[in-house]
């Protein structure tokens, strides 16, 4: 039986554009049931369109943050969503809401987490001059970019690498990385 998931975004979508193709494949033993973006200008909303998937804006700018997470937990539950992933969703969900959902969240973050947690963490690991940063898929809980590690996969930083190399890199680990994680997550028995 396919895992129902959401998929929430605020950008390019490329992790989201990755999870539904591999849903669509057969690699990933789920349905992608809707799509939900909290920026209307976001390229990945149009994607996700163009793949034929539900898409939802979520009113963050026109209601605040807890009429829009209110919104969303309608979608969650007209849809019946099992899973909540996140792929590049740049807002901090409630303790209340991730607490309604403890355990059934998902996060993908461009770093070896605990290190960089929180916004722009590419940059302040290539800033910083680490030799090795890396991706982290995490259970999301109330705090930001914390929870259970669910896996994590290295990326040195070679010297000299432009960052647009680097983060390059980071975002084609996060594809590979987020469909191996979610393959077992969502079905404990491959």
């Amino acid at each position: 039986m396919k895992r129902r998931i959401a998929i929430l975004i605020s950008g390019r979508g490329s992790n989201m554009l990755a999870l539904a193709r591999n849903c669509g494949g057969g690699l990933l033993n789920a349905e992608v049931f809707f799509v939900a973006c909290d920026n209307p200008e976001a390229p990945g909303l149009a994607d996700a369109e163009k793949l034929g998937l539900k898409t939802h804006l979520l009113p963050y700018a026109a209601l605040g943050k807890y009429k829009a997470e209110e919104h969303l937990d309608r979608l969650i539950s007209d849809s019946r969503a099992e899973w909540l992933i996140l792929a590049g969703f740049m807002r901090v969900l409630s303790p209340g809401f991730v607490l309604r959902r403890r355990g059934r969240i998902v996060n993908i973050h461009p770093s070896l987490l605990p290190a960089f947690p929180g916004k722009d963490s590419i940059r302040r690991a290539f800033d910083h001059g680490v030799m090795v940063t890396g991706v982290t898929v995490h259970l999301v809980d109330e705090q930001v970019d914390h929870g259970k590690i669910l896996a994590q996969e290295p990326v040195r930083i070679f010297p000299g690498e432009p960052i647009e190399d680097l983060e390059e890199r980071i975002h084609q680990a996060e594809q590979i990385l987020y469909t191996r994680t979610l393959i077992h997550l969502l079905d404990p028995s491959r």
